[in-house]
């Protein structure tokens, strides 16, 4: 083992870890005062349900041999419990349990993505069965066919995008945001809309430095999610590394380019939205295009990402923090983008249409996505009926109009006195 590259991805999955509170920040400032607490445990909540099913067998159901060989699941009980896990291989570049570590946050995060779509309404014990379902039955399945790999001596075999389609997804651009992206369409589907949606007084972020603060330190995080997934620190993981940083940059500034435009002014909450839409596209391609491929995927996901969440006050549906406009279209956009912007000067060493590669590349990508979208929302909108159907989805209209917090969590997150306190008397209570 290089003990550099032990580090990095111990490093790496930190910094993985650190995107769980910066999401449940970034979510927490764009509702409302009295739902802030919600959705903050719902992003918690739902990582660590996710993170005891993934030690059990979520990991093996990834990462074991596939099943009858199809590349759709991997053996549940192959490494049940990960105790086959902690004896040193000295055979392995990384330690087993660190990347087992490292995936589980990537399982988590993926999950906690969704929860913004049902932010306000839907029951706290009901979202915790369904973000252990759907990571059972949805998410497992598809990380499966994205990040298996087929080991060298053919004594595991892994997904079918991976190693039968080959489509490129460096980081889960299909696996996660895609996968989270049209799973939020589902469950909002199902949940339906918030009481007096759209024009809610308590929909409106209630902190904006929160959001702003909260999509810097995702930005951060994002290093590990897609230099981590290197595996090494090596050559590929700095040019992930800097294709990851201008991608987020140009994307930022391709969504309030569209706001100056169409409403004469740049919002933060725009600025926070398009850096994290950027940094979702450039997630299956960090490591197939040359930066300015990465700027322009970018830009391009910034400028249509702003124009999609609109979508849902069209299409009549209530996707509360625009998971479907952000996660969905980003992801989409930058998977398809690979068959248009990849370079084989870039680690992935793929040719995209403008590199001379021709449709094969995009085509190739076309069929990972419409894979994953399929199934995903199939496969989610059952688990979301299925949880409707037993214990209910949606909290009492009353507790919605007054606020979640105190209905579900039986807190406030901001406390203030009936009777002030006398000047430079602060409360100590």
């Amino acid at each position: 083992m290089d003990t550099g590259n032990v580090a990095w991805l111990l490093v790496s999955s930190a910094l993985v870890c650190l995107m769980i509170p910066a999401l449940a920040l970034f979510y927490g400032g764009m509702v409302g005062s009295r739902r802030i607490l919600n959705m903050m445990m719902m992003c918690f909540g739902g990582v660590s349900i996710v993170a005891v099913l993934w030690a059990a067998f979520g990991y093996s159901a990834v990462f074991g041999n596939s099943l009858g060989g199809a590349g759709l699941l991997g053996d549940p009980t192959q490494y049940l419990g990960l105790e086959q896990l902690l004896a040193e291989d000295p055979n392995a570049a990384i330690p087993p349990a660190l990347f087992a570590a490292f995936q589980l946050f990537f399982a988590g995060i993926t999950t906690a993505i969704i929860a913004g779509a049902a932010a306000g309404r839907m029951k706290f014990g009901a979202w915790m069965l369904f973000a252990a379902l759907w990571a059972t039955v949805v998410y497992l399945p598809v990380a499966h066919w994205v990040f298996a790999l087929n080991s060298p001596d053919g004594s595991i075999t892994g997904g079918w995008i991976l190693n039968g389609l080959k489509a490129i997804d460096f980081a889960g651009g299909t696996a996660v945001h895609i996968n989270a992206g049209v799973a939020a369409l589902a469950l909002s589907l199902v949940l339906g809309r918030s009481a007096g949606w759209p024009k809610s007084e308590h929909v409106r972020p209630h902190s904006r430095p929160l959001v702003l603060v909260g999509a810097g330190l995702l930005w951060v995080g994002w290093y590990g999610f897609n230099a981590g997934s290197a595996l090494a620190a090596g050559n590929t993981a700095s040019v992930v590394f800097l294709t990851t940083s201008v991608a987020g940059a140009a994307a930022l500034l391709g969504w309030i380019a569209v706001e100056r435009l169409r409403r004469g002014r740049a919002s933060s909450i725009g600025a926070a939205s398009g850096l994290v839409a950027g940094l979702v596209a450039i997630t299956p391609a960090c490591g197939a295009v040359s930066p300015i491929g990465a700027i322009a995927i970018g830009a391009i996901a910034g400028a249509v990402c702003s124009l999609a969440v609109e979508w849902k006050f069209r299409l009549g549906f209530d996707d509360s923090l625009d998971v479907v406009g952000v996660h969905l279209v980003g992801g989409v956009i930058g998977t398809l983008l690979i068959g248009v912007f990849a370079t084989e000067a870039a680690p992935n060493k793929a040719v995209g249409l403008l590199y001379g590669g021709g449709f094969d590349l995009l085509g190739t990508q076309a069929l990972a996505t419409g894979a994953v979208l399929l199934y995903s929302f199939a496969a989610t909108w059952l688990v979301a009926k299925l949880v409707q159907v037993t214990v209910g989805l949606r909290i009492r209209p009353e507790d919605e109009l007054r606020g979640i917090d105190i209905a579900a969590h039986a807190e406030e997150a901001y406390l203030v006195d009936e009777e002030p306190e006398m000047l430079g008397s602060p409360s100590r209570s």
